[in-house]
């Protein structure tokens, strides 16, 4: 704790966020003065912050005790930041939950990410990963009743479709320009900033880098966002279909994996051909994540989103450089060869998502699994392999 006292008083933080990540990737904790919070040993919560729903509503599981008792919750200090829109100095961080006996809470987002990523490195390797977050700006809507709109932009005009319009983005350019110095301010590591094919959506991608790290800095992104958005009247949405008329939102994910030793690609052979660890981690990822679909499509909205022909796939094949195919491989160098997954909606809570993913790949990596062969043209001409049906996808879930 000495190590974060020192950064509170630098920063001359009054008040301190601590923060866990739910099942649904919203932000549950307590607000602690920075002076009390330098002192504690543990904050604690009860264990049932991770049997909400994403409305606030309790689903009463034998996951957790039925006692709800309390867990004991500690910061990471890789994770302290400023809150930027805050009114006095704040700082947030996000914490890890504890048992009393110091065993970890197995049911955390945050932790079930760390396993997957221990599995890796007995095996002497790491995952790189590099997220892709889709997200609609909307008119302020507080009636769910009515379906949500476009919002009009600085020229007065309601916002249509532009894929990749400069002169769209330049529409809410003030809006934009805080997200960046938001971002920057708490060290979320975002790249470009595109319009996509929706009205008023935007893609923002962040740099590959630690699949831990870059959940964190999602997860704070979605947040930053929000905020930064009714700061110019419009809110920002994360939902997976927002609007029926209106291409779904994604939550790419590219991905590669890495030897600890010498940091090369294990998806490249030394004459920069692909190697069959590369076709495993397809075949995984191929035969996995259908049965793990919740982790991707958490809410019966984000089944909306598995259209043919707006965006999203409908099936888990692969192709190079192919937007249609859940899996696709990009043009790149044998060193920055790597796989997007393009099936996870925005909605998804960004820890278990990339957890399901990378455990997919690790079990073909392991299993030796051979993938389908690659598509060539369009994946929307081939039948559905992913569930429309939310409890469809949970009884696959349940039955892997």
């Amino acid at each position: 704790m000495d190590q974060i006292d020192q950064w509170l008083r630098d920063n001359r933080i009054e008040e301190v966020e601590g923060v866990v990540p739910d099942m649904s990737g919203i932000a549950r904790g307590k607000f602690v003065p920075a002076k009390k919070f330098s002192k504690e040993e543990g904050m604690r919560l009860p264990e049932s912050i991770f049997i909400q729903s994403v409305n606030g509503e309790f689903v009463m599981e034998p996951v957790i005790s039925m006692a709800d008792r309390d867990m004991v919750v500690r910061p990471d200090v890789n994770t302290l930041a400023t809150v930027p829109w805050a009114t006095d100095p704040t700082a947030s961080v996000i914490q890890d939950c504890f048992h009393f006996d110091g065993s970890p809470v197995e049911i955390a987002p945050r932790y079930v990410l760390k396993r997957v990523l221990a599995m890796y490195e007995e095996q002497g390797l790491k995952p790189v990963v590099a997220p892709e977050v889709e997200f609609y700006l909307v008119k302020p809507n507080v009636d769910p009743d009515y379906p949500l709109e476009p919002p009009v932009g600085r020229s007065g005009r309601a916002t249509a479709r532009q894929p990749y319009s400069i002169d769209a983005v330049n529409e809410f350019e003030p809006l934009f320009e805080e997200i960046y110095d938001f971002c920057e301010a708490q060290e979320i590591e975002v790249d470009t900033l595109i319009h996509e094919a929706g009205a008023a959506q935007v893609e923002i991608n962040f740099l590959h880098g630690d699949p831990l790290s870059l959940a964190d800095q999602v997860f704070r992104f979605k947040r930053t966002a929000r905020e930064a958005a009714m700061r110019h009247d419009v809110y920002a949405t994360f939902m997976a279909k927002p609007m029926a008329q209106e291409p779904g939102s994604a939550l790419h994910l590219h991905q590669s994996v890495v030897r600890i030793d010498d940091n090369s690609n294990i998806f490249s052979n030394p004459d920069g051909s692909p190697s069959d660890n590369f076709h495993h981690f397809i075949g995984g990822q191929q035969e996995y994540i259908p049965k793990a679909l919740l982790l991707f499509a958490p809410y019966v909205n984000s089944y909306r989103r598995f259209a043919r022909h707006l965006s999203a796939p409908i099936n888990i094949q692969w192709g190079h450089d192919n937007r249609t195919v859940g899996l696709r491989v990009p043009e790149s160098s044998p060193k920055d060869r790597r796989v997007e997954n393009r099936v996870a909606g925005a909605d998804v809570n960004p820890y278990l998502a990339i957890a399901g993913s990378l455990l997919a790949g690790f079990l073909g990596l392991k299993k030796q699994i051979k993938p389908k062969p690659a598509v060539i043209g369009s994946a929307y001409d081939l039948p559905h392999n992913l569930s429309r049906d939310m409890f469809i996808a949970m009884d696959l879930f349940n039955n892997s």
